[in-house]
């Protein structure tokens, strides 16, 4: 295929301001030229590369920040950009401020490699994030028509996990990679973020592994599905935040510590390719293969009891948002054990993932299902990379000591989807009782 040269960008080129330090110099990167980079080595923000963005609270997720451009909240201090998050009192009730800043208009580009190495605060309702936006976000649309990558999300409550997501689409649809810290925190030590965006792919990392790789999305524009790689086929910019509160982390409570709420980054580098192939398409849709009786869950009879529960692949178990429990498979079941029932329906949860769902034709979900205590249990199939719809809705079931056949049937209206995920969830309804499930089916029952 025919190499083309990336597409010019009118990234400014900058240097070190006036220091009080040595002026670290940037490495350079096998495959790539130095593009821009920050190394925050001065006193003071380099307003050639960055913006200092103003909102009022509320402006998006629920927020609750404003973010201002007070030097009490974006500053320059010990080699590291500091967005720091405030909290006083405002007529007997909170008030929030912290700092954002962003390269639009300045620094943007398409295509390239972007790293940040960054420490995260601690705190119930913290959010910091590194991530990027479109310079024309009108060229095909709001958000999330015009497309946004993030490189990395922390909710400041777990500062073990990180998360690297790309949002898109006309309706919504996201893919996202989660990194989980073996050992120490992202508060507790400085940790490397990328992205490496090229026109058919992007790869994102965390210290140096490899946490997502994605190469298929869409866009429409004006109702009309646009040509493929759009929406990621034009020039982005990089924003760095600190948000309090909102619909993903939730609220600060009496434990959060804003004397230490401080997202330090050390420095942010762009590189860029001397050329890429912008000869890309769309990689076809690749559907599971049903078994030879039909059944599209993999293992559904648990017959493999050495299954490997904690990767993505079959089923997998999760425990989020102070979920504590345990799984494993036996005698042709899978027993979940719950210590902690955590904050969300999903902080206990046992799912299949990769399952088809085509427009237009109707599926059937069946399992047997007991606990040994009576308790409720909420079954859906999702679609992770379309905006959480359901096909299937949550559905809550009571089950108690005897087993008991479950079968539920719905027929998609949506695009077609090769990643449809089966769901059980078991988490903030109050139980810890065992839960035993066996025979699960999802079978195509279309005419």
């Amino acid at each position: 295929m025919e190499e083309t040269t990336a597409t010019e960008t009118t990234a400014t080129e900058t240097t070190a301001t006036e220091t009080t330090a040595p002026a670290t110099v940037t490495p350079e990167l096998e495959g790539y030229n130095l593009l821009w980079a920050d190394e925050f080595d001065g006193d003071t923000l380099n307003e050639a590369i960055w913006n200092r963005e103003l909102r009022e609270p509320g402006w998006t997720n629920n927020e609750l920040q404003e973010y201002t451009d007070s030097e009490d909240n974006i500053y320059v201090e010990n080699g590291c950009l500091v967005l720091r998050a405030l909290r006083e009192d405002r007529n007997g009730t909170p008030y929030y401020t912290s700092g954002k800043v962003n390269s639009q208009n300045n620094a943007q580009f398409q295509y390239g490699r972007v790293e940040v190495r960054a420490r995260v605060p601690e705190g119930q309702g913290l959010w910091p994030a590194i991530w990027m936006m479109p310079q024309d976000e009108s060229l095909y649309g709001q958000w999330p028509k015009c497309g946004e990558i993030d490189i990395m999300e922390v909710l400041c409550n777990d500062t073990t996990t990180s998360y690297s997501t790309i949002h898109y689409g006309e309706p919504h649809a996201e893919q996202q990679g989660i990194f989980y810290l073996d050992s120490g925190s992202f508060s507790s030590d400085f940790h490397v973020w990328a992205v490496e965006w090229e026109p058919g792919e992007m790869r994102f990392y965390t210290d140096d592994q490899l946490v997502l790789t994605v190469n298929d999305w869409f866009t429409a524009a004006g109702g009309e599905e646009q040509p493929y790689p759009a929406p990621f086929n034009q020039p982005f910019f990089v924003q760095l935040n600190l948000a309090v509160g909102g619909d993903w982390p939730g609220n600060p409570n009496d434990s959060t510590d804003f004397e230490n709420a401080r997202f330090e980054i050390d420095y942010v580098r762009v590189y860029q390719r001397d050329e890429y192939d912008m000869n890309v398409e769309r990689p076809p849709m690749e559907f599971r293969e049903a078994l030879e009786d039909g059944n599209f869950i993999y293992n559904g009879d648990f017959a493999d009891d050495a299954e490997n529960l904690n990767d993505e692949e079959d089923w997998f178990f999760l425990q989020l948002n102070e979920g504590v429990g345990s799984a494993r498979i036996e005698d042709n079941q899978i027993i979940i054990e719950t210590e902690n029932d955590g904050t969300e329906e999903y902080s206990i949860q046992l799912v299949q993932p990769d399952l088809p769902v085509v427009n237009g034709h109707t599926y059937r979900v069946t399992f047997d299902i007991m606990a040994e205590e009576d308790r409720d249990c909420v079954v859906c199939v999702s679609a992770p990379r379309a905006g959480w719809i359901r096909y299937l809705p949550d559905t809550t079931i009571d089950i108690g000591p005897e087993w008991q056949t479950f079968t539920y049937e719905f027929t998609s209206n949506e695009r077609d989807d090769n990643y449809g995920r089966l769901e059980f969830n078991m988490g903030n309804h109050g139980y810890t009782s065992t839960i035993h499930i066996t025979n699960v089916r999802y079978e195509d029952i279309t005419e």
